[in-house]
């Protein structure tokens, strides 16, 4: 079966979005239409883009698709127009360890970038989700937010020698988040995780989605997660995170 990747409306004027509670961590955050959405689903159909257009607000705004197996919101950061925060990342838990979580970031960076804008930020606060947006071309910052959550953005960041390409000063920059998680509570899967992952270099970035948005579901997976996990298994980030000032 194929994966449909779609962004269904940018902020701030995005679509309503409908999650099962059960089923999705952060359900109630995509009610909101100050924040675009993208969403990934099972089969071919796309959405109806008369139906993606909400203005009003009212009833009928809202999107009720059962073939969605992932969600971003996003919005543009308060003082920086040209800068778009992902705010909330989540995957059906039904359907987590697919990599379906990166590569829906991914195509949100894609079509971020042609319409414009020059950054795309995130704040995690465990390391399945650093690794995720690793996975999807993001970089540590080295800022935390005042909630003890880890930035990362899009383009990823540059050294003081202009280059984070270079293989010794990207592992440094990829080791200083995951040693800001090594000093706090974690749960035995996270403690194994960051074993896992000791000196070695940032994870490959996932390739740039087709035009069409789709993607095999028999692709690669990601033996990680999908950046939507905390302690407790089900989280990318509080969801009190603040933008970015």
């Amino acid at each position: 079966m194929t994966l449909e990747y779609e962004v269904l409306g940018w902020p701030p004027d995005g679509p309503k979005l409908r999650l099962d509670h059960e089923r999705f961590s952060y359900a109630g955050k995509f009610v909101m239409t100050n924040t675009g959405k993208a969403v990934a689903r099972d089969g071919d159909e796309a959405v109806d883009a008369e139906v993606v257009e909400t203005r009003t607000g009212s009833d009928r705004d809202w999107l009720e698709l059962d073939d969605v197996v992932a969600a971003i919101a996003f919005n543009e950061d308060r003082t920086d127009a040209a800068t778009l925060w992902l705010r909330y990342v989540t995957v059906a838990r039904d359907r987590r360890g697919e990599g379906i979580g990166p590569q829906l970031c991914s195509l949100v960076r894609d079509r971020a970038l042609e319409r414009g804008y020059d950054r795309l930020r995130i704040a995690v606060n465990n390391p399945f989700a650093y690794e995720a947006l690793y996975r999807a071309g993001f970089g540590y910052t080295g800022e935390t937010t005042g909630i003890a959550e880890l930035v990362l953005e899009y383009p990823r960041p540059t050294d003081e020698r202009g280059s984070d390409t270079e293989t010794n000063g990207a592992v440094e920059r990829y080791q200083n988040g995951l040693a800001e998680f090594r000093d706090r509570d974690l749960s035995v899967e996270e403690e194994a995780f960051l074993e896992s992952r000791a000196g070695n270099e940032p994870p490959s970035c996932a390739m740039s989605m087709d035009s069409d948005g789709k993607r095999d579901r028999d692709g690669d997976r990601d033996e990680d997660g999908d950046g939507d996990r905390d302690e407790d298994g089900n989280r990318n980030g509080s969801p009190d995170r603040p933008r970015s000032t």
